[in-house]
């Protein structure tokens, strides 16, 4: 569910971006790659917005950067680093510590689509693959 990432080719230079404009932009990636992956499955449009919510709160990309963590090279820790120090407090609903960690996710998303697409892809179809994994494994105890 990556190819339309993989299709895309390095534009632009991130670094003349800051950390939150690359969050900003990452959230709209993040969220548009989770559209077009429960677009394919069957419900009502409500469902499947709760469904894609779920997905982009700052709670499921914290858990993302978290398990990403061991696989990124020291200049994405350094941009998810960079978005996480760069966070405001975030809503009220939200820990902030949560939030910091959902905005570094989202600026090295943001960084990865202009830089490195194919790499962005990569790292969703891990993130994919894990979420099976611990899907098969909470269904079969």
């Amino acid at each position: 569910m990556t190819d339309w990432i993989r299709l895309q080719k390095p534009s632009g230079s991130p670094e003349d971006l800051g950390p939150l404009q690359l969050a900003w932009l990452g959230d709209a990636i993040w969220e548009m790659h989770q559209r077009l992956r429960y677009c394919k499955k069957p419900g009502r449009a409500k469902d499947l917005h709760i469904a894609v919510v779920s997905e982009v709160k700052a709670d499921a990309q914290a858990e993302a950067i978290t398990f990403l963590d061991k696989y990124l090279t020291d200049a994405e820790k350094d941009i998810v680093r960079k978005g996480r120090n760069r966070a405001g407090r975030g809503p009220r609903k939200c820990d902030a510590a949560i939030y910091a960690m959902a905005t570094g996710f989202e600026a090295l998303i943001g960084w990865l689509y202009l830089k490195n697409p194919c790499r962005l892809a990569k790292l969703f179809d891990q993130l994919q693959e894990n979420s099976t994994h611990l899907r098969n494994k909470q269904n079969n105890g």
